[in-house]
């Protein structure tokens, strides 16, 4: 996986199962381009979202992985951008459905929900899945468009 380089990202209730999923990341052979937050300290997880998804528009990064407590606040300032496409999941099944139906270029999850080894595991599957494109290529697509 060297060369490839994968941006993490956290608010404060997110941070200890971002210093797990980084560990992964880290030993799996990923550059991981860390932005946040690195302590329990309250922040605003827009923030971090909003970081992570530059470094995926601006070509940073290829993919993305946000903690916060549901994964939900995060995802939605995540997907703010048009280059992103960030699935909450909670297993395994989940990721590997946001990659291969819906191209997920960001994963995110809710520490307060999904324990660190289903996290982990959910984690590496989504990085190792491929898009099916296909029929989902046209669905795809329009999420990236503007609506009138």
């Amino acid at each position: 996986m060297a060369g490839k380089t994968v941006a993490i990202a956290s608010d404060h209730a997110g941070v200890n199962l971002k210093t797990t999923l980084k560990t992964d990341l880290e030993a799996d052979g990923y550059d991981v381009l860390d932005l946040g937050t690195n302590g329990p300290e309250s922040v605003d997880y827009p923030d971090f979202g909003f970081a992570l998804a530059e470094a995926i528009a601006d070509g940073r990064a290829e993919k993305g992985v946000l903690v916060c407590g549901s994964g939900i606040g995060i995802s939605i300032a995540a997907n703010r951008n048009p280059a992103v496409r960030a699935a909450v999941v909670t297993n395994a099944l989940t990721a590997r459905l946001a990659r291969q139906h819906n191209d997920a270029n960001v994963v995110c999850f809710g520490e307060r929900l999904v324990g660190s080894e289903v996290a982990r595991d959910a984690m590496k599957v989504f990085l190792e899945t491929e898009f099916e494109g296909g029929r989902h290529a046209r669905r795809v697509d329009k999420l990236s468009q503007a609506q009138n």
